[in-house]
């Protein structure tokens, strides 16, 4: 477990990847993973410059002979995101991740991983720290913050970077090669609500949702995955209008970019409706169970008695809200027309949280069409005013429209294939990576993304494939010693 890793190959890409497991890192919480990579900079005598946001940017001068290459930038972000099984202590800003070597894959204990995206921080770490890999002026770009607002890269200033080619190392498929991505803009719904006394009549129960596999809200959002917000929302708008079910507070979700896993809803209902609500919750539990059986295997939805809360959501509150909730779109809502298999445009309803009279809902919005992303913004919002909510969005960030004639991708292409004697795939991501944000700054830039195999990220399952590190380190390596002039 966890020091496992360490006979792995390649040695140095593993052993890198280790520090950064022992570090905890997740989003806006960097300060200890920067440290970290400032000190490494320092240690191995290069330029080592920490930006007005906290992006750290480490420049290695170019081997003998390649002086006159164009220059390079390997990026990756230094945050990872933080999820657990429900039953997992762990602490995400204090403990180490936990690994473990499991066939062909590593994966951690109970955990996210955080190989999205410490592959490719501990590649450019890897490389910044050789003595005999050949390559041009290489500059490593660790933007902060990614997972959760992409603060790193729209922080980032145009004319600090002094490269031409950008190898972005935040993508999931080896032998894929990716030249573009989807955009997103934050959803932001809020209610207000009264406090209301419970009937004297009433029981308690709590409600749960669990065991779904959850994932990354773009990557793993055509998976047709179980949303337990969804789920719990379905059961209460069922029971609030046939079995008078209460509702006290609610909390599901955790992140706006991983599909929610649980959630739980704390209600009550009359005594003599116990018999009602239990053989409705058997019947639920049944029909939900049998429709993603395929892909929810493990799916639980429990009910247990629990203490008398002291108070209620308001009626017309808790009307207004499961309303909103059963009626906000939610998942895979157009496939792209110009790539095959490729999603357009989703949304991820990703939390929702009561807490002393204010009910908040935040989805993520992706859309490779900004006016695709503008309309379904449009239609959340017709959803949540109707019900008398807030709505707020922010973060809108830019796709990264595809180059299919870029100069780089045609170089990674030949190298590929005369080194594994296969053409890799060609790709955009239905997923934010900072490219789009980044070429924007630098419109410059001729720029690719790449990764070794990482499965199920922003969930405990997240693992990577161990021989398909080894394949993309090979070929980054070759890359860089094929950089034109």
């Amino acid at each position: 477990m966890s020091k496992d890793i360490l006979t792995l190959e390649p040695n140095s890409l593993w052993r890198n990847f280790y520090s950064l497991t022992q570090i905890p890192r997740p989003s806006k919480k960097e300060e200890k993973v920067r440290e970290f990579v400032v000190d490494f900079g320092h240690n191995h005598g290069l330029e080592t410059i920490v930006d007005g946001v906290g992006n750290v940017i480490i420049r290695k001068p170019a081997t003998p002979g390649m002086e006159n290459r164009k220059g390079v930038i390997l990026q990756g972000h230094l945050d990872m995101v933080p999820q657990k099984n429900s039953d997992k202590v762990h602490d995400f800003e204090k403990d180490p991740i936990e690994t473990i070597i499991d066939g062909e894959w590593v994966r951690a204990n109970g955990t996210t991983l955080g190989a999205d995206n410490g592959m490719g921080l501990a590649a450019a770490l890897s490389i910044l720290e050789s003595k005999d890999i050949q390559h041009g002026p290489i500059e490593a770009l660790f933007t902060i913050d990614e997972e959760t607002g992409m603060t790193g890269a729209n922080g980032l200033k145009p004319g600090l970077i002094k490269g031409n080619i950008l190898i972005n190392m935040d993508s999931e498929d080896e032998g894929e090669l990716y030249i573009g991505c989807a955009g997103g803009t934050n959803g932001n719904f809020t209610f207000g609500y009264t406090e209301v006394s419970v009937p004297m009549n009433h029981i308690a129960f709590k409600l749960s949702i669990s065991g779904l596999k959850g994932g990354h809200s773009g990557i793993d959002i055509p998976l047709g995955r179980g949303n337990a917000i969804k789920i719990i929302t379905r059961f209460l708008w069922n029971t609030e209008k046939n079995l008078r079910v209460r509702l006290s507070s609610i909390e599901g979700g955790g992140l706006r970019n991983a599909i929610p896993r649980e959630a739980f809803a704390w209600i009550t209902f009359p005594k003599d409706l116990h018999n009602g609500v239990l053989n409705y919750l058997k019947e639920f539990s049944q029909i939900v169970k049998k429709e993603l059986s395929a892909v929810e295997p493990d799916l639980k939805i429990d009910m247990s008695p629990a203490e008398m809360p002291a108070s209620l959501i308001d009626e017309k509150s808790q009307h207004n809200l499961l309303y909103a909730l059963y009626g906000c779109p939610n998942g895979v809502m157009r496939m792209s027309n110009e790539m095959s298999g490729l999603v357009e445009t989703s949304t991820n309803l990703a939390i929702v949280k009561s807490e002393k009279g204010v009910i908040s809902v935040q989805c993520l919005l992706r859309s490779s069409v900004d006016s695709a992303k503008d309309e379904l913004a449009e239609m959340m919002q017709s959803v949540f005013e109707l019900a008398g909510a807030t709505c707020i969005f922010n973060g809108k960030y830019p796709g990264w429209k595809p180059n299919p004639d870029s100069p780089i991708l045609k170089i990674m292409l030949d190298i590929y294939h005369k080194k594994f004697g296969i053409t890799p795939q060609i790709k955009a991501i239905h997923a934010g990576l900072e490219c789009g944000i980044l070429g924007g700054t630098y419109p410059g830039w001729d720029m690719i993304s790449l990764g070794p195999t990482i499965r199920h990220p922003h969930s405990p399952d997240e693992k990577v494939n161990i021989a398909t590190v080894q394949k993309f380190w090979d070929f980054l390596i070759e890359t860089l010693k094929n950089i034109p002039v």
